[in-house]
């Protein structure tokens, strides 16, 4: 799995991936995902098949790039940064995930949803939330690496999936009033991590190792 686009500070590497993932959104405009070749793509984005292979193992990986890299730029654009002890924030990025929702099946998120690939769709959504999410996570007090990915992973598929299923419900509610819902749902998730955080000193003091 390449490094994260949004972590690359090479203007040149970025300006490459831009001109492949750009390729791969306006050839899903005309084909489908299975339809398109690594081939299409290095021709569409004026490269060769090598250069390609330089930034992506393949043409899922690029699909996975383009698809979070979408949600990240949503975030970025709309100035979103995750604190654990802030509503307003988390219904922040519940709100893009709700809105990129809209965006992908409008063709705008670089995708049209070919059920084949939903998996790997989700995969990159969720992932691009758990990023945003484990980064900050740390201001709860859980020092754990393993306790920080567990509650980035648990927040943000509920987040998706909770997104997702909104958006498929016929006669849908709107946004504004799906979002605070979800918020309810997800918020508690690091509530009790703020109470793991509490509690770990207390349980590690009354462990006693086995003679």
């Amino acid at each position: 799995m390449p490094i994260s686009d949004c972590e690359v500070r090479d203007p040149r590497i970025r300006r490459t991936r831009q001109l492949l993932q750009g390729a791969l959104r306006g050839l899903m405009h005309s084909r489908s995902f299975e339809e398109i070749s690594v081939q299409d793509i290095a021709e569409a984005a004026t490269v060769n098949r090598a250069t390609f292979y330089d930034h992506y193992t393949d043409k899922f990986a690029l699909l996975e790039a383009l698809i979070g890299g979408g949600f990240h730029q949503l975030l970025h654009e709309r100035n979103v940064e995750f604190s654990p002890d802030s509503p307003e924030v988390a219904s922040a990025i519940i709100l893009a995930a709700c809105d990129y929702q809209v965006l992908m099946h409008q063709g705008s998120g670089g995708c049209k949803g070919d059920s084949p690939f939903e998996p790997l769709i989700d995969a990159a959504i969720t992932n691009a939330m758990r990023r945003v999410l484990v980064r900050d996570i740390e201001n709860l007090g859980v020092v754990s690496s393993f306790h920080r990915e567990l509650l980035a992973s648990a927040a943000s598929a509920a987040i998706h999936a909770a997104a997702k299923q909104w958006f498929r419900t016929p006669n849908r509610p709107t946004v504004e009033e799906v979002v605070p819902q979800i918020a309810a749902l997800i918020l508690p998730i690091f509530e009790r991590a703020a109470v793991l955080a509490e509690i770990r000193p207390a349980i590690a003091s009354s462990a006693r190792p086995l003679p």
